[in-house]
């Protein structure tokens, strides 16, 4: 599952770190290319929700073998489109069949946790960070040794293409294939809701530190753009050593302590890094602040795939629903509030979200000795 997770963020990080090329080489303009991000995640969210039918009739395998293959074709295909309104809607396309794989591949992580007695969803989210710094460092040096889009993307897409091919065969099964889809009707539960609300409140937060923080140290602690810059680099490696180490930690620790304790750490992290005067102890406290944060999203996605009432599939999407509207209203929000209030107030708010949502997430525990199969969390029992 881990080259699923690897395989998917090496896709989609290509294609974010390759943007700006995309704006210039399609004519955008400003409002065409907000429009292509706009649709991209709009299809993301809709096809979320045809995830849960579709795993029951198909298997979530199946879903996942196709779109490993017709995401690199897209990728290829934006690079080539013969103009600005072909991009825009292949952007819609790419969006649609990410969300798609998106949701299929947690939820069959969740499975795998579930068969297998043994936490797993960290060490995948492991995958997609690590894919992402590989893309950005490796579009980097294509850039620089003057490599075209084209060629780039054609090349890309033709490894990941054969890459997704190889492994197909070897996908673990998640959600088998039932001929219908009635568990996709389950109900919104109160532990499901909490649990989504969490997500979209950890990916504001997210949002704040990827977003903002390097703006944040350039404009009001007066650092340097290669030190602020450093402060996104600092987040993300302190997320990926995080995620390597969670899955030992909370089979080790339980579930809800380790959600809680990374919390606690991210909200700490988070407090240095706004709160302190000094632009490196800011570097570090963003590097805490991803430490503490790496365990956050993968522990709510095990939680809600566990949930009673609904396959795993039909569960983990409706929580990525919540996660990309935090994704989406993250970093404006944060952009309307700093405008009224000021970045400084602004930053610091997120403080305290990070830590209430540690403490009423409905994460369920699991002692040391035991496996991280379905459990039903306590609100979920009472309701």
């Amino acid at each position: 599952m881990i080259a699923v997770f690897f395989l998917n963020g090496l896709t989609l990080s290509t294609y974010i770190v390759r943007a700006p090329s995309f704006k210039s080489a399609h004519h955008l303009t400003d409002g065409q290319f907000g429009l292509s991000g706009l649709l991209f995640a709009l299809a993301a969210i809709a096809c979320m929700q045809l995830v849960g039918p579709l795993a029951a009739r198909v298997g979530t395998r199946a879903m996942l073998r196709c779109t490993l293959a017709v995401m690199p074709l897209l990728l290829a295909g934006l690079a080539v489109a013969p103009g600005p309104w072909w991009y825009i809607g292949g952007s819609a396309v790419l969006g649609a069949v990410h969300g798609t794989t998106d949701a299929a591949m947690n939820a069959t992580a969740v499975a795998v946790e579930q068969r297998g007695g043994r936490p797993v969803m960290n060490r995948c989210h492991a995958g997609w960070s690590i894919s992402a710094v590989l893309a950005s460092l490796t579009t980097a040096a294509l850039a620089h040794a003057g490599v075209s889009l084209t060629t780039h993307l054609v090349v890309a897409g033709a490894l990941l293409l054969a890459a997704g091919l190889l492994l197909g065969p070897h996908l673990p099964a998640g959600t088998a294939a039932r001929g219908s889809a009635p568990a996709a009707r389950a109900p919104w539960t109160r532990p499901l809701l909490l649990l989504g609300v969490t997500a979209t409140a950890l990916m504001i937060c997210e949002g704040g530190a990827l977003g903002w923080g390097g703006i944040f140290l350039h404009d009001i602690r007066h650092a340097s753009v290669s030190l602020a810059a450093a402060a996104i680099t600092a987040y993300t490696g302190g997320q990926t050593v995080g995620r390597l180490f969670g899955d030992r930690l909370s089979l080790r620790r339980g579930r809800r302590p380790v959600f809680r304790g990374g919390a606690a750490i991210a909200a700490a992290g988070l407090a240095a890094a706004v709160l302190s005067p000094s632009a490196p102890v800011a570097v570090a406290g963003f590097a805490l602040a991803g430490l503490g944060s790496s365990v956050l999203i993968p522990l709510v996605f095990s939680a809600a795939g566990g949930l009673p009432g609904a396959e795993p599939a039909t569960l983990v999407a409706r929580l990525t629903t919540f996660t990309y509207t935090g994704i989406l209203l993250g970093p404006a929000l944060i952009g309307w509030s700093a405008e009224y209030v000021g970045l400084l107030p602004t930053m610091a708010g997120l403080i305290p979200l990070l830590l209430l949502a540690g403490a009423v997430a409905p994460v369920p525990s699991r002692s040391a000795s035991a496996g991280c199969g379905p459990e039903v969390p306590v609100a979920g029992r009472a309701g």
